[in-house]
């Protein structure tokens, strides 16, 4: 037989395969991707920033250096861009529903669930719908398809080079956050919403990938030509211990605030889904409605980055500010209810920054007026609200701070925002993402990956190769079949094959036991099973209550799988969670 001659790999291969080598022995490669995801996560940010911004300017005649949310007044022919537009993403929808069931995965559930694995073509829809929703001059911001189209980015190219799950999770995180960065020119932003929002923790592992991949994306954006939503908002006097106080009374009326705009999201989306009619004509409706609100306030349109400046520049009066907060909140929640994709991002800091001035001038008809800024209360109510909603304490204090190089207004936000997210985490507990896939029927409440948990499921755990036995027959044949020292435990089977119990073989062997008993006399546990979806945490409570060394597995007829025994199920929980801190503080490679 001839030898078989050697084909070298072709050089490209061989690189990429000495790459992948080096990203498992060494986290300064790890740094060095982060670097390119960055770079374009800045792209795609300026991109997207770019197209929506030209297609406000073509439908609604601005200039390029107007916001759309700024404009003094808009012509009622021009809101009718909105119910297209609505009727555009309910055809959109129409069609993605046509070729899939499963629900688009966000960059949040990816890190949550599924270890970073974010599909591309999930993030393409993502992004279009949100590009299009803004576009049109929906009530929504881009932030959700930045942070969508960066964690896509460094998801692939995660995959490409077989990451391990810690690493992708990093990745995915670092691209998210500095798309973030590189829209508002924030790099220290960009990292704690990654850290916060999307990764879910601080780890030592992930600080130099992550804030690599922020400063990055923000050098790539400038280059570019991109212009950060700059939030230019002049502060004044540093915040006394009066006025920490009264910030923090802020942040506690933020948090209550957040959490009724959040809960009247889902209510409108009840409400839309209970409408009669065929759903992809729902966003018309809702365009609609936001087209109402455009007439009443401009400031309802887009996120509201125009508007935000322009409300704190004019001095607006109380009953004005009140006005536009209500107006902004119902286009918000209708634009989201009513099928426009999008995101909470911006618009939960303009609401904020209303919030804040309102309270401000609230403040200023008690004795204490003289106690609290204008200006720095706006900052306070714009990072404490949009902690209520978004998250990341941290990532919207770093945003006030970048913004206003001031400290002080950056520590009475680090106060507020404290507060918001303590209040919101024990008497809701949930930010907005999170919300959404609670309504879905998820269960997570963060980023933190609890994917391994659900990997590690009673179906995957089970020996399946287990002793069975009739239930009705005699001890004599069971002590023939199962010698005293060759097993622990039995399955019982009725007539049918069917789960009857478990029978331990040191009691079948009493001398007490008649050797023509039934062995269905001796079962325990004949209603204490385990299915083989259960995850380990189920596992591991289904041991709890039934006080049981093993329990079998069967599958919804009955029918038995296997067998998982309590002692293996504690040993692997304890092994997963020695590694995930292994890979927590880096340890973990080779």
């Amino acid at each position: 037989m001839a030898e078989i001659p050697y084909l070298p790999r072709p050089r490209p291969a061989r690189l990429l395969a000495g790459f992948r080598r080096r990203l498992r022995e060494s986290e300064l490669w790890l740094i060095v991707l982060s670097v390119g995801v960055g770079a374009v996560a800045g792209v795609l940010a300026v991109f997207q920033a770019r197209i929506a911004h030209y297609m406000q300017m073509w439908l609604y005649g601005i200039d390029f250096e107007e916001h759309l949310s700024a404009t003094v007044r808009i012509q009622p022919i021009d809101v009718v861009w909105l119910p297209l537009g609505g009727l555009a993403l309910g055809v959109l929808s129409w069609a993605v529903l046509k070729r899939r069931s499963a629900p688009l995965v966000d960059v949040v559930e990816a890190n949550a669930l599924h270890g970073g694995v974010l599909p591309l073509a999930d993030s393409a829809i993502v992004c279009a719908q949100t590009i299009l929703s803004n576009g049109v001059g929906g009530s929504v911001g881009l932030e959700a398809a930045y942070a969508q189209a960066g964690g896509a980015a460094a998801s692939f190219a995660g995959h490409r080079l077989k990451l391990r799950r810690h690493d992708m999770r990093i990745l995915v995180g670092a691209g998210a956050g500095a798309a973030i960065g590189a829209a508002f020119g924030a790099p220290l932003t960009g990292a704690f919403y990654a850290f916060e929002i999307v990764i879910g923790s601080y780890t030592p592992s992930a600080i130099a990938p992550v804030a690599a991949a922020s400063l990055a994306s923000v050098v790539t954006a400038q280059a570019l030509g991109g212009i950060p939503y700059v939030i230019q908002v002049q502060t004044s006097k540093a915040p006394d211990i009066t006025a920490y106080l009264l910030y923090a009374l802020l942040g506690l009326v933020c948090a209550l605030a957040g959490v009724v705009i959040m809960r009247l999201v889902a209510r409108v989306e009840q409400a839309a889904r209970a409408l009669p009619g065929p759903a992809l004509l729902k966003p018309v409706l809702g365009g609609a409605i936001l087209a109402g609100l455009a007439l009443a306030s401009p400031q309802t349109l887009s996120a509201g980055h125009g508007a935000l400046h322009l409300d704190v520049a004019t001095d607006a009066p109380l009953m004005l500010l009140a006005t536009v907060f209500l107006l902004k909140t119902a286009a918000s929640t209708t634009a989201l209810g009513f099928g426009f994709r999008g995101g909470l991002f911006f618009a939960s800091l303009f609401l904020g920054s209303l919030l804040g001035q309102i309270y401000a001038d609230l403040i200023g008809l008690t004795p204490i007026a003289a106690e609290i800024s204008y200006q720095n209360a706006a900052l306070v109510g714009m990072g404490a609200l949009a902690v209520s909603i978004v998250g990341g304490p941290l990532t919207m204090s770093f945003l006030v701070l970048e913004a206003t190089r001031d400290f002080g207004v950056a520590a009475a936000t680090l106060a507020a925002t404290l507060i918001a997210s303590t209040v919101v985490r024990e008497r809701f507990g949930y930010s907005f993402s999170t919300w959404r896939l609670h309504l879905r029927g998820e269960t997570i409440r963060s980023a933190r990956d609890i994917g391994w948990v659900r990997t590690l499921t009673a179906g995957r755990m089970m020996r399946q190769h287990t002793g069975t036995f009739p239930a009705d027959g005699p001890v004599a044949e069971f002590r023939h079949r199962f010698p005293l020292g060759s097993t622990t435990r039995v399955i019982l089977t009725d007539a049918t094959g069917r789960y009857a119990g478990l029978v331990l073989t040191p009691e079948v062997f009493a001398d007490d036991v008649a050797a023509d008993r039934p062995v269905a006399d001796l079962a325990v546990l004949r209603d204490a099973t385990l299915s083989p979806d259960q995850d380990i945490a189920a596992v591991m409570r289904a041991f709890e209550m039934a006080e049981a060394d093993d329990l079998a597995v069967v599958d919804e007829e009955g029918l038995i799988l296997g067998l998982v025994g309590e002692a293996y199920v504690t040993r692997r929980y304890a092994t997963e969670l020695e590694r995930q801190h292994l890979d927590m503080y880096g340890e973990a490679r080779p």
